[in-house]
């Protein structure tokens, strides 16, 4: 298990990410300012002042298994991925698959560990150091959900406005697969959905808009 020595505002985020937290409940849960939540997404390199070192310290020790391995697993990404690199090392990078078929898309619902309510997803995976994002988006579709799929488009990239994480986005066309709940240990259900129903699942204002503009074609 990853042990932080010193926080910073990008381990700080991945912590919020490993949570499954919006901005407003990792304020929350560390009993601080969403502004402070938010300059750690603006500027990752910041170190937090020592009582913020124990809070961290606090909510990293007593958070759930799975989020303590989820945390884990993304240092070791971010660590790896900067470690050929060039000076500016890389964030860790998250591949989202849009998988379309017909009039309808395919959507996870990620386990919330504090159990404060559902979460809502196209099916992702993180990018690990060395591997093709094309390649992750696939696998980790296959692996989530039991779905077969094909790339038909790169819908381009962001940093994502909850998590602060990377994310690479790609339009896929299903192929085959019945869509069960094969990762149960990280999501509760998975569902096809009508494309114009998505927004009653995923807040609009957090939905990449190439995304959201593929899924109001034709709907």
């Amino acid at each position: 298990m990853d042990v932080i020595e010193l926080w910073n505002g990008r381990h700080a985020c991945l912590l919020q990410s490993a949570l499954r937290l919006t901005n407003e409940q990792f304020a929350g849960r560390l009993g601080i300012a969403v502004r402070t939540v938010a300059a750690w997404h603006a500027d990752p390199a910041v170190v937090p002042r020592k009582e913020m070192q124990q809070l961290l310290d606090t909510v990293h020790e007593k958070a759930p298994p799975t989020a303590r391995q989820r945390f884990a697993l993304l240092v070791s990404a971010e660590r790896g991925s900067s470690a050929p690199g060039p000076a500016g090392a890389q964030a860790l990078r998250v591949a989202i698959a849009v998988v379309i078929r017909d009039s309808e898309v395919l959507l996870v619902c990620r386990r919330d560990d504090d159990a404060t309510g559902l979460s809502w997803q196209f099916p992702a995976g993180v990018i690990k150091p060395g591997a093709k994002a094309e390649t992750e988006t696939l696998r980790e579709t296959l692996d989530e959900t039991g779905v077969h799929c094909a790339i038909r488009q790169h819908l381009g990239n962001r940093l994502h406005p909850v998590t602060g994480v990377q994310c690479e986005y790609f339009l896929c066309e299903y192929l085959a697969g019945q869509a069960t709940n094969s990762d149960a240990v990280e999501n509760i259900d998975v569902m096809w959905v009508p494309r114009n129903a998505v927004t009653r699942f995923i807040p609009v204002d957090t939905i990449f808009p190439p995304a959201l503009a593929v899924l109001e074609e034709q709907t």
